[in-house]
């Protein structure tokens, strides 16, 4: 028997991982110190779904991971099936000042200080399409039409 994750299910896990909103009854988040933010790293290959935030990630000069607010003023939550996630503003990262490279994924983990650093876990990922073109002067942007989708 296969199984699968009902659309009410999809919304209220995305709902708090991203927006911090209770599930009733399952989860809430009363933690004592819980997460505001969300880390986003960029990646020059697919992390993997047994890597972190260091896995394949970016290291033209200047990069860093970026923090999105973990709410609804920083992601937005659309429908059921399937539930789509997709920032609310463009996330730029920090503009090169050299060194080069492709980045054509991009990860959601736990934020452990600003900017994020080390080898976090992975929360979800996804290709970065059309590829972005490191180096200098550019500044890689993940637009607000970058979507993560739990189907």
């Amino acid at each position: 028997m296969t199984g699968y994750i009902a659309n009410i299910t999809e919304t209220a896990i995305m709902s708090l991982v991203f927006n911090a909103v209770a599930w009733a009854n399952y989860a809430d988040n009363a933690a004592s110190a819980p997460q505001t933010n969300i880390a986003i790293a960029l990646h020059t290959a697919d992390p993997g779904a047994g890597g972190s935030q260091a896995t394949n990630e970016a290291t033209y000069t200047s990069y860093t991971r970026v923090n999105v607010a973990r709410t609804s003023g920083g992601w937005t939550i659309t429908g059921n099936e399937p539930c789509n996630v997709n920032p609310v503003a463009n996330i730029s990262f920090p503009a090169g000042t050299g060194g080069s490279g492709s980045i054509v994924n991009f990860s959601t983990g736990k934020s452990n200080a600003t900017p994020p650093t080390g080898a976090q876990p992975l929360l979800w990922t996804g290709p970065v399409a059309p590829a972005i073109t490191s180096g200098t002067g550019v500044t890689p942007v993940l637009t607000t039409a970058t979507v993560i989708t739990l189907t």
